[in-house]
């Protein structure tokens, strides 16, 4: 297998040559080995060709070896598990691997759509927004398909994801961000002193450019300190490290976003194990110790395949044990530079020539040029030949004038590090530009957050070690944990000089955002028409809005631009740096929350004996609830549901109504909040008494209605919808914390609490003598009408029961502990089987509040105000509440607006519709003639027919007008009556017998 990877160094590298990986690409096999990423094992086999870029379709290799890549794009894995855009430099190598090329057809050596390269003087900067605005009406069938056929890179599987994903919270006195040698010499002196750390590397392998870039820690080698301070945290109880997981954003109160790739290395998660986990963490301090990105030169012909980074080159060489090219030339501007030409030499590469691009270049340089006998050139690269194949030439520009010419198949440039400020900016803060080491650096941090090493521009390896020790151990002092003193670890200070550069003219196209195309003379047309702002820079020319999100392209955009105006880089800026610092999933965010689980599921307390009776379940809001229970010989819902309705109308029948909200409210000032929150009053309200109650928005449209009982002098118990019960409770804190926060009153949800019961029908009574002591006098004097009291049931439990019916009948809520509600159904069935019990459903409890009148949901909808639902005389003229001034605007109080009727259609055979729209008869279907539209509907047995309830223009006036209901949605059209939303008993006399 090792013979098959021609680039891959005999011995070296931190790879595990004992277990061979096969994996493929563009459908050729190849061969790595564990420890590999796929990006190594293509450099180990030779391949300098690994996609096209976006918009010019030009050959593209290998950049980077990070999450900072914005070349080498793959299509990973097949079928539902297809995922695009992934980069080659961070996928851990498995076996099996499956990888294809992306933005390309029909393959990565022959793109037809590389003829747009020959377009580039069109395709310029702004080409989108010049060209499509004219003529309109190319827009919608010609502009915007073509694009969207044109728009992506990869293809997404088109099916649901086959993974699973999860969610987790974390708690720290130390996050440490990175785990090259400041993160790791962080993660020792906070460990040490006894702070609880948590240690979050993106990368399988802690230690950073450690791993790449070697010399020496407290005297041994800097990779062999990182495998012991390794061991020591992983020893220490109080550290915690983790890798494979990005930290991807910083949150308000110390909270840091973190995307961890449990199962990305393998290709199927085993079973019962998630691929993807997001962490919450929550750290009383933070140290971001994220390194530093080293950013290309803009010189023509800087994205040819060959073309890398002098980073990359050296950890490829150093910790992949594969080299880029058998003959290396080197373009920088800055001694670290050197260190790539030191480890190729190592590694037996030739080195064809350094081009250093500053006037003075260091005397070390020169002496390794002249020990080893490569050529040193003072200069820029002005051209570099070749192709889709890699390179062949690279042409220089010397300092005096002259022009040569090289033969080389790798190109590394470096020039200089940009310090991963992205985190520390996340709260909106600016860089600071340090001309120093020519790049920004943190200017402020969100609160608890440090920056030490190469984030925060220490660019040698000693400096890092020392910030980085100096900040783990301060962090853990500020958490409380002194500990014992220790010394910083030890090491030399390389030079990190710097002439900046980022710029060389010449003929061929010269890229700064290499994943879009951008070059620098587009960066010149957006300067000379207007765009020079960083804002209008990055959105005219998309530089730095690619999927690496400009990590190698946004500060040399900047330097450009800088450059065109004639001003400073600081004075030029930077654009806004916001979450997610690295790409994270959908499914990530989601989690568990998809399908069955994407919402959590709330049991009503009679759910498993409902299931037990086969009921049918349907989901209203967060609850699972008995939509109907069907019997024996029954042939559709319908017809039980009818049967239920009948049987509470004749008899008895109860159902599991503990879904609505119910909030306590308490304190001396309880009534004076409940006056200001409702429209009517509640302070006059008499204990052991109920009301009706309907509280309105700020805007004044309804916003929920329910009962308010009076337990106690400083006591009141109200309920809301199902729906509205959160936004309730919500709406009721703000205004005791904020509106009144004088007011001596308390608020406590206690929906979970209680399980209550309404039982209705004529025989209501009979079956609740059967639970309720003897001695509780529930006759209509003893208990009237939207009465409140607590009794106690056969056995001593205490219940509350309210006189209260929303079905029209004679009925009574009662109240138990939530852990008594599935006895008490049982004994309901119980003790009302005499009577012919009959548990129902919401749909008998939809159809017995149609047939009375009573808005819900469909009436409530949030643009009705209380005069349309026909409770316009409940609003308080003798008291403030919210809502009453906005209530009286002109365009609500308005003579023509919708209000609530009753509907039902001529033909009682006909069906009505939910939605069908009221016209007038004899009238056109339009806008202009449309005067409302059907809310709830159901079929009425006591009725026998449909009938419904619409809002519609002055339907007050037009009780008993024929018009038309149009449903253009199910093609039908009839006729229909406007009359009395009360449909049932409108006397009411039957609720209060």
């Amino acid at each position: 297998m090792a013979s098959q990877q021609a680039n891959r160094l005999a011995a070296g590298g931190l790879i595990d040559r004992t277990t061979p990986l096969r994996f493929s690409f563009d459908g050729k096999t190849m061969t790595g080995y564990a420890g590999d990423t796929l990006a190594s094992a293509l450099v180990a086999n030779g391949v300098k060709l690994v996609g096209r870029s976006f918009k010019y379709h030009r050959p593209r290799g290998i950049l980077t070896a990070g999450s900072e890549e914005p070349n080498a794009l793959v299509e990973l894995r097949s079928g539902a598990r297809r995922e695009p855009n992934t980069r080659a430099t961070t996928i851990e190598l498995y076996d099996g691997l499956d990888a294809l090329s992306q933005n390309r057809w029909p393959s990565l050596g022959f793109d037809v759509m590389a003829v747009n390269s020959l377009l580039s003087p069109i395709f310029v900067a702004g080409f989108y927004y010049k060209t499509f605005m004219w003529p309109a009406k190319f827009w919608e069938k010609i502009y915007e398909p073509a694009i969207r056929r044109a728009a992506g890179l990869g293809r997404p599987s088109g099916v649901a994801d086959p993974d699973h994903y999860d969610k987790a919270w974390a708690h720290c006195d130390v996050l440490i961000v990175g785990s090259g040698p400041a993160g790791l010499a962080a993660a020792l002196a906070a460990g040490r002193a006894g702070a609880r750390v948590i240690l979050a590397e993106e990368d399988s392998l802690v230690g950073g450019r450690l791993n790449s870039d070697g010399g020496e820690i407290d005297t041994i080698p800097a990779a062999e300190w990182a495998d012991a301070a390794l061991g020591e945290l992983r020893s220490m109880r109080n550290v915690r490290v983790m890798t494979r997981t990005a930290v991807f954003g910083v949150y308000d109160g110390g909270t840091y976003g973190a995307l961890e790739r449990v199962n990305d290395h393998v290709p199927v998660p085993p079973k019962h194990q998630v691929r993807q986990r997001l962490w919450r963490i929550v750290a009383k301090r933070c140290i971001l110790a994220a390194g530093a990105t080293e950013r290309p030169i803009v010189f023509p012909g800087n994205d040819t395949p060959g073309v890398m980074m002098a980073s990359a080159v050296r950890t490829y060489i150093e910790r992949f044990a594969a080299v880029p090219g058998k003959r290396l030339t080197l373009f920088t501007n800055n001694d670290d530079g050197w260190r790539t030409v030191e480890s190729a030499l190592q590694a037996g590469v030739e080195i064809a020539a350094v081009i250093d691009a500053r006037k003075d270049v260091p005397a070390r340089c020169k002496a390794l040029a002249e020990d080893d006998g490569f050529a040193l050139y003072s200069g820029n690269v002005t051209g570099v030949r070749g192709g889709k194949a890699g390179i062949s030439h690279v042409d220089i520009g010397l300092a005096n004038g002259r022009r040569t010419t090289v033969s080389a198949d790798t190109l590394a440039m470096s020039g200089g590090w940009n310090p991963s400020v992205g985190l520390a900016s996340h709260h909106r803060g600016r860089p600071k530009w340090q001309a120093e080491i020519a790049a920004f650096v943190p200017d402020g941090c969100p609160p608890g957050m440090t920056v030490a090493g190469a984030a925060n521009g220490e660019l040698s390896l000693g400096a890092c070690l020392r910030s980085g020790h100096e900040a783990g151990a301060s962090a853990a002092a500020d958490c409380g944990h002194a500990g014992a003193k220790h010394t910083a670890p030890a090491a030399t200070d390389e030079s990190v000089a710097i002439a900046p550069l980022w710029h060389v003219e010449g003929k061929q196209k010269a890229f700064v955002d290499f994943q879009h195309d951008v070059t620098a003379s587009d960066v010149a047309l957006a300067q000379r028409e207007g765009f020079e702002s960083v804002e209008h820079l990055k959105r005219y020319t998309t530089l730095g809005m690619a999927t690496d999100q400009g990590k190698t392209s946004n500060v040399t955009g900047l330097a450009i631009m800088a450059q065109l105006t004639g001003r400073s880089i600081p004075q030029t800026g930077t654009t806004i740096y916001r979450p997610p610092q690295v790409p994270v999933a959908i499914g990530a965010f989601a989690g568990h929350h998809r399908d069955e689980n994407f919402h959590a599921t709330r049991l009503t307390p009679s759910h498993h004996w409902a299931a037990e009776r086969g009921a049918v379940f349907v989901d209203t809001g967060l609850w699972k609830r008995a939509q109907w229970y069907p019997q024996p010989g029954e042939n559709d819902w319908l017809e039980s549901v009818s049967r239920e309705v009948l049987a509470v109308r004749n008899g008895v029948g109860f159902c599991d109504v503990s879904t609505l909200g119910k909030i306590d409210v308490m304190g001396k000032d309880a009534g004076v909040f409940l006056d200001r929150v409702y429209l009517n009053a509640f302070s006059s309200l008499g204990v052991g008494k109920a009301r009706y109650g309907l509280m309105l928005r700020e805007d004044g449209i309804v916003m929920d209605d329910g009962t308010t009982s009076r337990l106690a002098e400083d006591h009141y118990y109200l309920t809301t919808t199902t729906a509205k019960a959160g936004p309730v409770m919500q709406h009721l804190e703000f205004c005791r914390q904020v509106l009144w926060p004088e007011l001596d009153v308390q608020i406590t949800s206690c929906t979970d609490q209680w399980a209550t019961f309404s039982i209705a029908g004529p025989k209501t009574r009979d079956l609740l003598r059967e639970i309720v002591d003897p001695a509780e006098d529930l006759s209509n004097e003893g208990f009237p009408f939207m009465g409140v009291r607590e009794v106690q049931l056969r056995g001593g439990m205490v219940a509350r029961l309210f006189r209260i019916s929303f079905s029209g009948e004679m009925a009574f809520e009662i109240s138990v502990p939530a852990r008594y509600g599935d006895a008490l159904a049982r004994n309901l069935m119980i003790a009302g089987k005499p009577f012919g019990v009959t548990p129902y459903g919401t749909e008998a409890l939809g159809v017995m509040r149609i047939e009375k009148g009573h808005v819900a949901g469909p009436e409530l909808n949030g643009t009705t105000t209380a005069a349309d639902l026909g409770l316009g005389k409940m609003m308080s003229k003798k008291k403030d509440f919210v809502g009453r001034v906005m209530a009286g605007r002109e365009a609500l109080v308005a003579q023509d607006r919708q209000v609530v009727v009753g509907i039902k259609p001529l033909d009682k055979t006909r069906r009505l519709r939910s939605g069908a729209h009221i016209i007038p008869r004899g009238t056109m279907v339009g806008p202009e003639t449309d005067q409302g539209y059907v809310t709830s509907v159901c079929y009425s047995p006591i009725v026998g027919q449909w009938i419904g309830l619409g809002l519609v223009e002055r339907g007050r006036e037009r009780i008993g007008e024929i018009v038309r209901a149009h449903d253009p949605l199910r093609d039908e059209d009839y006729e229909v009556e406007i009359c009395n939303p009360c449909f049932y008993d409108p006397e009411g006399g039957r609720q209060r017998g």
